[in-house]
């Protein structure tokens, strides 16, 4: 930064979250001084901060043009990443990283922009010098002890959680890293520190946070009641919370029915055969499914795009600011299908590792989006996983998802995920009826019990050959940022298979509403 004092002002403004005077700053800055870049990149970070990225993306481009340093192109990167253009963001930061930034906060940006794009291996050596040039740093440290779990750095991870948590005691979102970072044993288990916080927490986005730890681990060490009692209490603060109504999930797949029963999207679609498909209500083993395709030699997995969604959003340009609803799918059913493969793919291409034939996405929402993918990527290969209805809706309901994703506010009140599966059931019978041939059903249970064979119909499906890597899936190196990352480490086994049982009295209503809708769970 220049030595201006007009420019430590606006700089100063920023830091203390007074945005308005910030802009005010810049901008007069900008006025004066249009040669200086500092009062553009200010200016431009400052309409960032107050939401506005796309005003803000050009003003920090064009002091990026004038001095590419370290420390701008890293926040260039970050605002490209925000605006979605994930392919800028990630040849930006990798810039910003080649000209060797010595400051903590660049270096975590720029392991910021990595692991958002997918690359947590690529993302580890920044974190790493962010920590060592800022060892106090908890958010520093948070993010690299999350990029160590994410790439199997199970050692590294924890001792880095651990640290985090005897400077700050109360740190829940470093309590619950650790208590999903691997299986707890009785032996080696965190619940007498996790009650002991618990019971000083205020905070409820914290208490959520060390409740749903604190279930993971009782559940580990067979303290079944206990650990519903706690989802039980969480899962219901976080449904008042979000004010979830079914009505608007049921809209959505009234939408989809009603609009795909008919001819839409005419038209050619785009002529490519890299992208498979794996979607299915989260937590039935779609990420199973991605590391087993992945460990064959023509595949590299992609991670959970939001490729798909973002190019029907953007043919549909409603103004929600959702990215999508009733009214997103109805606005987007007379776009040109090969354009909307198109769009698709220059989202997706940036995370499409080199080298691979082809790349899976394993975003479960994208089961809402089969229509658009078979007509607008109409040799792309789709496969839906399914799972025991009842150990659907207990994974769901014991799993906290990201709060602020409207994919899964269903998932806080057992009767409400019984009901979108009921609907998810419905829509993967229409999709397979609309489209016949195009999607693979496969249950999680029958892979489980017959690994080779299962394995053998999903490669025929996917168009690959016979792969025998592909059963050692568990010995995939590749980084895992999902929930499931510390069982697919694992060989494939069935102690999840039925696991709903041990919650059988409190599943029953759900067991009845699954009866009554002819949905068989045994």
């Amino acid at each position: 930064m220049s030595h201006d004092p007009r420019i430590a002002a606006a700089e100063a403004a920023l830091e203390r979250g007074d945005i308005a005077k910030a802009v005010t700053l810049a901008s007069a800055l900008c006025d004066q001084r249009p040669d200086l870049p500092d009062g553009w990149y200010l200016l431009g970070l400052a309409e960032a901060a107050a939401g506005r990225v796309s005003r803000g993306l050009p003003l920090v481009q064009r002091a990026v043009a004038q001095a590419p340093t370290p420390r701008r192109l890293a926040q260039y990167a970050r605002l490209l990443s925000l605006g979605r253009r994930d392919g800028e963001a990630g040849r930006t930061a990798r810039e910003a990283l080649a000209l060797g930034p010595e400051d903590a906060l660049s270096l975590d940006t720029i392991g910021c922009v990595l692991a958002r794009l997918g690359d947590h291996e690529g993302s580890i050596a920044p974190f790493k010098a962010a920590v060592t040039r800022a060892p106090d740093d908890s958010g520093f440290r948070y993010n690299l002890a999350a990029a160590c779990g994410f790439t199997g750095r199970i050692a590294e991870a924890r001792d880095h959680y651990e640290i985090l948590l005897t400077r700050e005691p109360h740190y829940a979102r470093a309590h619950y890293a650790l208590a999903i970072l691997e299986r707890q044993t009785a032996s080696s288990n965190h619940i007498d520190r996790l009650r002991a916080v618990l019971a000083s927490t205020i905070d409820p986005l914290d208490m959520m946070r060390l409740r749903y730890a604190l279930a993971k681990e009782l559940e580990d060490l067979g303290c079944h009641d206990d650990a519903y009692a706690h989802l039980a209490n969480a899962n219901a603060v976080r449904k008042r919370d979000l004010c979830y109504d079914f009505a608007s999930d049921a809209a959505l797949f009234d939408a989809l029915e009603t609009g795909f029963a008919a001819d839409v999207l005419p038209g050619e679609g785009l002529d490519t055969r890299a992208p498979i498909f794996v979607v299915g209500m989260p937590r039935t083993g779609t990420t199973l499914v991605d590391r087993i395709l992945s460990s064959h030699p023509d595949v590299a997995s992609a991670g959970e795009l939001q490729a798909m969604p973002l190019a029907v959003k953007e043919a549909a340009a409603t103004p929600s600011r959702v990215v999508v609803d009733a009214a997103t799918i109805a606005a987007s059913l007379t776009a040109d299908p090969r354009v909307l493969g198109e769009r698709y793919m220059a989202r997706a291409t940036p995370h499409w590792p080199a080298g691979s034939l082809h790349f899976v996405d394993k975003l479960p929402a994208n089961m809402l989006y089969v229509g658009h993918i078979a007509r607008a990527l109409p040799h792309a290969r789709i496969v839906c996983l399914r799972r025991n209805p009842m150990d659907t809706v207990w994974s769901n309901f014991k799993n906290l998802f990201a709060p602020g994703s409207p994919y899964y506010f269903y998932s806080n009140d057992l009767m409400d995920i019984a009901q979108y599966y009921a609907r998810f059931d419905r829509l993967v019978a229409f999709w397979q009826s609309r489209f016949p041939g195009r999607i693979l059903e496969l249950g999680y249970e029958a892979l489980v019990a017959d690994q080779e064979g299962e394995t053998r119909r999903l490669l025929d499906h996917c168009g690959l050959g016979w792969d025998a890597a592909t059963l050692a899936f568990h010995a995939n190196t590749a980084a895992v940022a999902t929930p499931s990352a510390a069982q697919v480490r694992r060989p494939i086994n069935a102690d999840a298979v039925g696991r709903w049982r041990v919650h059988a009295e409190a599943l029953e209503p759900v067991r009845r509403f699954f009866e009554a809708n002819g949905i068989v769970v045994d």
